[in-house]
């Protein structure tokens, strides 16, 4: 079988695949209009609103991209009891996410990220962003209680999505990688940089080189040679089964840690136009855990992320694909 053909066969499996995301979600609103003038109270655009779209961002990217590839897709994630979180639980519900483990809670405020965009590009973003929030032991009780259920029902893999909200305490994220330990079940991690260190022995974490220089606390360089140095010492400090850097423009770089030598491989890209980098790393860790959950290695599981993240990153906002747009690529 061919290169291409066994690519193919590998997306092709996605449909249907029990997948368990938990993380921090939030809300991405997107307001687009137009400019015509220029304020007369400050030296800002004033835009005339024509388009407003809300969908759901963070670990709720992430589900929506596991969706759209075919997966059978369970969010694991705290809300607030607001409009936010209602709009969240709505929009979820009605596309077939499994929200069992979706919990609202009035001490919880939901996260939104709102962009208003005009011309072609972004002009601003706000935020509705919680402070000092601390996850209870109560809270966490049953969101591990959620995602048990889930590995307990055939969760053939499971995401982390960390944005550091507050969601991820040590404890909340040791308990979570060994109950995926224990059931056997691949937990590839998009850490946020000040956790870096906590996610040791989990089958892969999918860093940007930025995120990774800071979660090693190093200076970010470019050269590849840095690179293959950094991840190295990344793979032997936290005992990864792999490591999974992406490089914007210049590819990506896996490291696979499974056989008695450290295998390297650099995956270039082929991305004539970049749009809008928004979620790109939550189509990259969507594809390549979803990958490993329908029987790929770790290379192939590679590649198809890497032709993931060249398509999405030429879409404008929080973007996703779906199987027929990667195999087009091949």
């Amino acid at each position: 079988m061919s290169k291409s053909a066994n690519l193919k066969k590998i997306i092709k499996n996605f449909s249907n695949i029990k997948v368990t995301v938990i993380g921090e979600t939030m809300l991405d609103r997107f307001i687009k209009g137009s400019v015509s003038r220029i304020s007369p109270e400050a030296p800002v655009p004033i835009v005339k609103i024509t388009e407003e779209k809300i969908i759901p961002g963070g670990a709720g990217n992430v589900a929506n991209n596991l969706l759209e590839l075919g997966a059978n897709v369970s969010l694991i994630s705290l809300i607030g009891e607001d409009e936010a979180g209602k709009k969240l639980l709505e929009i979820n519900k009605n596309r077939n996410i499994n929200i069992l483990g979706l919990i609202q809670s009035k001490a919880v405020k939901t996260i939104e990220k709102n962009r208003i965009i005009a011309e072609h590009q972004q002009i601003v973003r706000f935020d509705v962003d919680p402070l000092n929030f601390k996850l209870s032991k109560i809270m966490e009780t049953r969101l591990l209680e959620a995602l048990k259920n889930d590995l307990k029902n055939g969760a053939k893999a499971v995401i982390i999505s960390d944005y550091g909200k507050g969601m991820f305490t040590p404890s909340m994220i040791s308990k979570t990688i060994k109950l995926c330990t224990n059931f056997k079940i691949p937990v590839c991690v998009d850490p946020k940089v000040e956790h870096f260190g906590k996610y040791k022995n989990v089958t892969c974490i999918t860093p940007n080189t930025n995120e990774a220089f800071s979660g090693m606390r190093q200076i970010p360089k470019s050269s590849q040679e840095t690179i293959v140095a950094l991840g190295k010492k990344i793979i032997k400090t936290l005992k990864l089964k792999s490591l999974l850097i992406t490089q914007g423009e210049n590819g990506m770089t896996l490291f696979n840690n499974t056989s008695k030598t450290l295998r390297i491989k650099h995956i270039p890209t082929q991305t004539k136009e970049v749009f809008d980098v928004t979620g790109a790393g939550d189509t990259v860790i969507s594809v390549f855990a979803l990958s490993l959950a329908a029987g790929s290695n770790f290379e192939n599981a590679a590649e198809i992320a890497n032709i993931a993240g060249q398509i999405v990153v030429s879409k404008l906002g929080t973007a996703t694909i779906n199987q027929r747009e990667i195999i087009k690529q091949l």
